[in-house]
C-alpha cells in the first residue's frame, strides 16, 4: 500500500464529506478510493468511518489520524517547497538595514554584488546607528551588532566585534598613556553616544565590571565625526573596533587598555523566523555569511 496516496485519499474523503466527491477531486474512480480507505482500515487495524446513507462521520480513531495526517502531508509540503525556493532565483524587493558605517563598509558591497548577480532584485538599504525592528519596520534582512532580545528572529553568527579604546599618538604624547580604566578620570574625551548613551565606559578587570564617568570634550552620534575628533587628538574615544581598525592601521590612532576590555559582541545576520523563507531572503543571508565569517573586524 502506498501510505502517503492512502493519507491523502483520506483528508480528502473527510474534507470533502463523501466518497464520490473526494474521487472527483482526486481525480480518479469511486471504487478506487474505496477500496484504498478499505487498505488502509485494514493496515491499520481500525474502523476510520462510520458510513451512514447519507454523510461520513470518522470514528474516535479516524479523527485522531486525520489530525496526524495533515500534519504529515503538511510537513512533506513544506519540505518541497523549502527546496523549490531554493531552486527560485531570486527577485522582487529585498529591504535590508545595518548601522551606518558597518553598512557602508561590509554591508553595501554585498549588496552590490548581489543587485548585479540577480538583475530581478531590487534592494532598499537601510543605514541608521540604532536598533531598527525588523518586522514592525518591514525590513527582511538586518545585520545586528549586539546581543539579540528577540526570540522571533532567525539569527546567523558572522563573527565578534571587539570595544575599544582609543587615542592619537599625539595626544598620548602630550597626555599620558593610561594604564587602568581609572586613569581615564585624568583624561579628556570624545563621546560617540551609539556605543555608550551614557556619558560613562564599561571595562573588565577580571570577573568585574568596571564603570567609568568621562569627561567629554565632544559629544557625537556620527561614527566617523567622532573618530575623525579623536585622530585630530581631542581625546580618548571609545568605538567598535571595526569603525577604527583602518586607523589603528595607519597608525592615526592607537588602541589603550586593551586587557581591560569587556567582553567582544556578536555580529549576526538577522531575518524574522518562519517555516518557508523567500528564494529572495535566504539567498541574500547566505551571501552575508559566505562574505562575513571570513572577514576581521578589528
Amino acid at each position: 500500500m502506498d501510505k502517503l496516496r492512502a493519507m491523502t485519499a483520506f483528508v480528502t474523503i473527510m474534507d470533502r464529506g463523501s466518497l464520490t466527491a473526494a474521487a472527483d477531486t482526486l481525480g480518479t474512480s469511486l471504487p478506487s478510493v474505496v477500496r484504498t480507505l478499505a487498505s488502509l482500515e485494514r493496515h491499520l487495524g481500525v474502523r476510520l468511518i462510520n458510513r451512514t446513507t447519507r454523510r461520513l462521520h470518522p470514528t474516535d480513531e479516524g479523527g485522531q489520524y486525520v489530525e496526524h495526517c495533515r500534519a504529515v502531508l503538511a510537513a512533506i509540503h513544506d519540505a518541497e517547497a523549502a527546496l523549490a525556493a531554493r531552486k527560485a532565483e531570486p527577485q522582487g524587493r529585498l529591504a535590508v538595514t545595518a548601522s551606518v558605517l558597518f553598512g557602508r563598509r561590509y554591508v553595501a558591497p554585498i549588496v552590490n554584488e548581489f543587485a548585479a548577480r540577480h538583475p530581478g532584485v531590487s534592494v532598499d538599504l537601510l543605514l541608521l546607528d540604532r536598533v531598527v525592528n525588523i518586522v514592525e519596520e518591514g525590513q527582511d534582512v538586518g545585520i545586528r551588532i549586539g546581543h539579540l532580545g528577540d526570540s522571533s528572529l532567525v539569527a546567523l553568527p558572522v563573527g565578534r566585534v571587539r570595544r575599544v579604546v582609543c587615542a592619537s599618538p599625539k595626544y598620548l604624547r602630550g597626555h599620558g598613556v593610561p594604564h587602568r580604566p581609572a586613569d581615564i578620570a585624568e583624561h579628556r574625551c570624545v563621546h560617540f553616544t551609539a556605543v555608550a548613551a551614557n556619558r560613562e565606559w564599561r571595562f573588565r578587570d577580571g570577573r568585574r565590571t568596571v564603570v567609568v564617568p568621562i569627561a567629554s570634550r565632544i559629544v557625537c552620534n556620527q561614527a566617523e565625526a567622532a573618530i575623525d575628533a579623536c585622530a585630530a587628538g581631542l581625546g580618548l574615544g571609545s568605538f567598535l573596533s571595526y569603525q577604527v581598525a583602518p586607523r589603528v592601521a595607519a597608525k592615526e590612532l592607537r588602541y589603550v587598555l586593551e586587557e581591560f576590555e569587556p567582553e567582544p559582541l556578536p555580529i549576526n545576520v538577522v531575518y524574522p523566523h518562519s517555516r518557508l523563507q523567500s528564494a529572495t531572503v535566504r539567498a541574500f543571508a547566505e551571501a552575508c555569511v559566505a562574505a562575513l565569517r571570513p572577514a576581521r573586524f578589528d
